[in-house]
């Protein structure tokens, strides 16, 4: 018998038994759309995540000084420790965060945290300059009331008016606009885009403070990220003599550690969507059971017309084959569909992977076949006389 035979006489089958088929092929449809949607999320969320790290840069140690006591580490004892390891060590920018009243011209006002940094930060942090220029070294060392700000706060200040060259006071201090930064978000409070950013030297001294708690450095090689950071925990140290003072973050093994986590999250929901799958798979096997039964009598008329042990299995190995291949075809369909829906509701650009896809559809065709072996192999082994006798 020829292989389109077979496939001709499966989908026969097949659509003398629609209902049931159909029952049959829903759980590899629920099985198969659950895979797919599930590791093309977990990619999506993968993906979100990395672009979230990226953008706060994972080349960087975050460095948190958490009780100075009688030590005291200035920012140009900072700049002096990274000179000495160019090889290791990039940029660096302190980091001066103070909630202050802001005020425009418009008479708007909030509370809103302006950030005192370096010339080094947006570089270091992937901020682009849409209109003007970003902080400069000048401004550091003249202690500059200039300020940038991000596109939400040009646009909640500002309105449809320019804002380079516009003034906003900062508390009892006015601050020039010299920069506004492109949108890195979405324009919303609280974003990324909702940033004011000024000279470190002059938000240091609205503070009070003659050192930094936190600062921002750079490293040369994130793939050598553990030896720049034992250079700098060695340092610190040196200082302080008590590893309760400060306290260093790694971006570079942070997002190592999120990725690790949620591919640790992506098997364990595969692995669950994949029990779907081994149901399936034996409710395939129960039904050719069912259909070997009922068609023993022509089972046994086929081998009696010469039909040979091999073309037997063929026929119910291909029939429960294409009875999972088709319901894996509608279990993409649908897994794709749900990804694309949950991706929106949940605020995620998400797309069926291709790996979940191919991983899904290849899995769907052999569990039909594994699961189609044994009925097919009971069928093949009937002894023509007693199948004739079946009634």
């Amino acid at each position: 018998m020829k292989i389109s035979q077979a496939f001709g006489m499966a989908f026969s089958s097949l659509r003398s038994n629609l209902m049931r088929a159909f029952l049959t092929m829903l759980g590899m449809i629920i099985g198969v759309g659950a895979v797919i949607a599930m590791i093309s999320l977990m990619d999506g969320m993968i993906a979100y995540t990395t672009d979230q790290f990226q953008d706060m840069g994972t080349d960087l140690l975050a460095v948190n000084i958490t009780n100075y006591g009688s030590k005291k580490v200035t920012e140009q004892q900072f700049y002096d420790f990274i000179g000495e390891y160019p090889e290791q060590f990039g940029d660096m920018s302190p980091y001066y965060n103070m909630n202050i009243s802001v005020r425009s011209k418009q008479e708007l006002e909030k509370k809103s945290s302006v950030i005192g940094v370096s010339e080094d930060y947006a570089d270091m942090n992937s901020f682009e300059v849409e209109k003007g220029r970003f902080l400069a070294y000048a401004d550091i060392v003249n202690r500059s009331r200039v300020c940038v700000i991000g596109s939400y706060t040009a646009e909640h200040y500002f309105g449809e008016t320019e804002p380079l060259g516009a003034t906003l006071r900062l508390g009892t201090d006015t601050y020039q606009i010299v920069g506004v930064l492109k949108e890195k978000v979405d324009s919303t409070e609280n974003s990324l885009d909702d940033c004011i950013f000024a000279p470190y030297s002059v938000i240091g001294r609205k503070m009070g403070m003659s050192s930094p708690s936190m600062l921002y450095i750079q490293m040369k090689d994130p793939d050598h990220s553990k030896d720049a950071q034992k250079l700098l925990e060695d340092y610190l140290y040196s200082v302080f003599h008590d590893t309760d003072c400060y306290m260093i973050t790694n971006m570079a093994q942070l997002l190592d550690m999120m990725q690790d986590m949620t591919g640790v999250m992506q098997k364990i929901l595969v692995g669950i969507a994949g029990i779907s799958l081994l149901v399936a798979g034996i409710g395939i096997m129960n039904i050719m059971l069912v259909s070997v039964s009922e068609r023993t009598r022509e089972i046994g008329i086929r081998k009696s017309l010469g039909a040979k042990k091999k073309d037997i299995m063929r026929q119910f190995v291909i029939e429960a084959g294409t009875l999972s291949t088709i319901g894996g075809g509608i279990g993409i369909l649908l897994g794709g569909l749900a990804t694309t829906l949950l991706g929106n509701l949940i605020g995620m650009n998400c797309a069926p992977s291709m790996r979940a896809i191919i991983l899904s559809f290849g899995v769907s065709a052999g569990i039909g076949l594994l699961f189609g072996y044994m009925p097919a192999n009971k069928a093949a082994k009937l002894n023509p006389i007693d199948a004739l006798r079946s009634e």
